[in-house]
């Protein structure tokens, strides 16, 4: 399994597939690809999830929850951050007061949830 992503809108639908080359089971490198693709897409996002290896609840790691900040601190926006296993999918979001405090909440409707864990399961892909 190595680490991919989806892009996606508020009602599930999928906006892109994140899946570099130099992906491993456990890092997604930095991408202008997926950055410009979230600042195009600002007003409609609903959020990313990404898988991470293994099984059971997922929870972020340190670089995850800078990378969410980061993110929404650019594009003047929060965001759902799903983040999804073998067997398990957690959606987190920002709750305050501090700049890393996010939260899980429920995963919501994510039809595109067994086309990640599939996308997941290669060792190469696009960009």
């Amino acid at each position: 399994m190595v680490e991919t992503a989806v892009v996606v809108e508020p009602n599930g639908a999928v906006l892109y597939w994140h899946e570099p080359r130099r992906r491993t089971a456990t890092a997604l490198p930095d991408s202008r690809a997926l950055w410009l693709v979230l600042w195009e897409a600002r007003e409609r996002l609903g959020g990313v999830a990404h898988t991470h290896p293994g099984v059971g609840p997922p929870h972020p790691s340190a670089e995850d929850l800078t990378t969410f900040a980061a993110c929404e601190e650019g594009l003047g926006r929060r965001l759902s951050w799903w983040i999804a296993t073998a067997t398990d999918c957690v959606a987190f979001v920002w709750v305050g007061p501090g700049r890393l405090d996010y939260t899980p909440a429920p995963a919501g409707h994510t039809p595109w949830l067994d086309e990640l864990r599939t996308r997941s399961t290669h060792s190469a892909g696009g960009l």
